[in-house]
């Protein structure tokens, strides 16, 4: 019984410190083939130095802890060190940020649906997370995907995902750890946001069905959802104003006021769009039961990236250039950005 207690006291903790405002959760959990295409396409090469490196620019850029509470990180940057011998899990410490790991496995099809996905790792993730919890992960992310389409996301893709989340989230729970929950409904396609509207109602309703089946503690738990948005295909691009209202209305008929903090990704959007989305949802809609925040990838690391380009000379730039973009995104949890800002 104490120990159970531990766990949910370690996990309390780890709400709080994820749960500020102004700050979000940067996700730098890239696998070793997703990061290698983001380098090759502005000439870096993807070695294990390469990576360390460039993490290293991230998590040692002075003051982010301003505007990031978490970190997400990949398996191989959980065991790498700062140039200076420190393991990048410290460093994230050392800013005050906490840090967290990836431990779904990557995609696979689903048999019988043409098409649709979902994700593996479930096997001997328990001993996996206890591992990780001893190597200063105190929260973990398993993104599951829904593409929109003919006859797509199928009813047995919903399911299956949504089993898979729940149960990734009860075994965390189990060890401690606090579970990101990623539904990403997919931005690819020429999909309106009528259609975005309705799988995510759907895709959401069931994952929190099934959360609730396997008993996991809803107010110990992040929510990491796509925005409702146009697929990028879409003739008519959503505004800020049609991605708020829309999004804010799925997740009031979807999400229970118990999630303490909903922090979206940005799945394909520019930099821009994302932080212009976020700040017209704390904007326009300030009395919400949860937390409205961000979990960005390429929204917060694209800059960087050009930037950095691999090269030792270009860090401090590159460092700039992330704190800038991470200090508009803090803005936009506020409801305090403005575009004018960018050119700040």
């Amino acid at each position: 019984m104490d120990m159970v207690l531990d766990a949910v006291k370690d996990m309390q903790a780890t709400v709080s410190a994820l749960v500020v405002p102004g700050k979000g959760i940067l996700a730098a959990d890239e696998s070793i083939p997703t990061i290698t295409k983001r380098f090759q396409a502005v000439g870096i090469q993807s070695n294990p130095d390469t990576r360390r490196a460039y993490r290293e620019l991230l998590i040692g850029t002075p003051q982010i802890g301003e505007y990031l509470s978490g970190i997400i990180l990949f398996e191989e940057t959980l065991d790498q060190k700062a140039s200076d011998g420190t393991p990048l899990p410290e460093l994230c410490a050392k800013q005050g940020i906490v840090p967290g790991i990836k431990v779904d496995k990557g995609l696979v099809e689903l048999p019988f649906t043409n098409g649709d996905k979902v994700s593996q790792g479930l096997d001997g993730l328990g001993e996996r997370l206890a591992t990780y919890k001893q190597k200063g992960a105190r929260f973990a992310k398993w993104r599951s995907v829904y593409n929109i389409g003919a006859g797509h996301p199928t009813r047995l893709a919903i399911e299956a995902n949504a089993e898979v989340l729940a149960r990734y989230a009860a075994e965390c729970q189990n060890h401690g750890i606090v579970p990101i929950v990623e539904p990403e409904v997919l931005i690819d396609g020429d999909h309106s946001i009528d259609q975005c509207a309705e799988v995510s109602e759907v895709a959401f309703h069931e994952v929190f069905h099934a959360l609730h089946r396997h008993g996991v503690r809803l107010e110990l738990i992040v929510l990491k959802p796509n925005m409702v948005i146009a697929g990028k295909s879409h003739a008519r691009k959503s505004t800020p104003e049609e991605v708020a209202d829309r999004t804010v209305e799925v997740l009031r008929r979807t999400v229970p006021g118990a999630v303490p903090t909903i922090n979206f990704l940005s799945g394909g959007q520019t930099p821009e769009q994302a932080s212009a989305n976020l700040n017209a949802m704390n904007e326009r809609h300030p009395k919400l039961p949860w937390n409205l925040s961000f979990s960005y990838a390429r929204a917060l690391q694209e800059p960087v990236m050009q930037t950095w380009k691999g090269d030792a000379k270009n860090v401090d730039a590159a460092r700039k250039a992330f704190f800038h973009r991470a200090k508009l995104n803090g803005a936009a949890q506020k409801g305090q950005y403005k575009a004018a800002m960018e050119k700040a």
